[in-house]
């Protein structure tokens, strides 16, 4: 991750549930474990998940996979053994991060966005590959590319056991130029009658989907896009990319 650490990810780690319930993701899930099982030549049955935050993607995975999860924020980590006890947790920061053992499978999902750089973009990317088997999948989860970025807010927020969050997001590109936009949240979080707000900064990265076959590539694996499907994104709206490794 470049720069500050985000509050979410750090001192406020124990409200991340509230502003992304697990709940929410089940969808979203299947649709990687199913573009992932298409991809292998083989049937995966390890998989490795480079900055998976609080773990609500490997509360559906670890169903299909036996996983190993990665993480730069240990208050994330914390997090997600609360969700998956089972799953092995490592510390870690996906750009340099080496286990010295290699997956069926490798997963990144929008904690690839904290690549700000090409140069950090590609560090993760040779990680992946790094610990894919020879003949494995990689699979690279960007919420924007340049060419499907836009403009947005939304709010949302859930309910928990004696206190509550409501949030609102704002994402923006204040410089078209670069390779980065910027998602600007405001917090309201509630304990009991009490109500406070937080303000959190997310800086992320945006590049092209040629830029992104061409790091892929790069890395040493066979690139390819794929359109991301879900009943709550537009078809042809966002898309997922892939790297597969040659076997040797």
């Amino acid at each position: 991750m470049s720069g500050k650490t985000p509050r979410i990810y750090g001192r406020l780690a124990p409200w991340f549930h509230l502003l992304t319930s697990p709940d929410d993701y089940s969808e979203e899930a299947e649709f990687f474990r199913r573009t992932i099982v298409a991809a292998s030549a083989t049937p995966p049955e390890t998989l490795l998940e480079l900055g998976s935050g609080g773990g609500n993607n490997a509360s559906y995975l670890k169903a299909s996979f036996k996983m190993t999860l990665t993480d730069i924020s240990p208050q994330m980590l914390a997090v997600s053994r609360t969700l998956n006890p089972e799953c092995e947790h490592i510390q870690g920061d996906m750009r340099s991060i080496r286990l010295g053992r290699e997956f069926d499978a490798v997963f990144i999902h929008d904690a690839i966005a904290y690549m700000i750089t090409e140069d950090d973009l590609r560090r993760a990317i040779e990680t992946a590959f790094v610990h894919c088997r020879n003949g494995g999948v990689a699979l690279f989860a960007p919420d924007h590319t340049r060419e499907t970025f836009l403009p947005s807010t939304r709010h949302g927020g859930h309910d928990g056991e004696g206190r509550a969050m409501r949030y609102l997001e704002w994402v923006h590109d204040p410089d078209p130029a670069d390779t980065s936009y910027t998602v600007d949240f405001a917090l309201l979080l509630r304990e009991g009658n009490e109500v406070r707000c937080e303000y959190d900064r997310h800086i992320c990265g945006l590049f092209g989907h040629e830029d992104w076959l061409r790091v892929i590539g790069s890395a040493g694996f066979s690139p390819r896009a794929v359109p991301f499907e879900h009943s709550e994104v537009e078809p042809g709206s966002s898309v997922v990319f892939l790297g597969i490794k040659p076997e040797r």
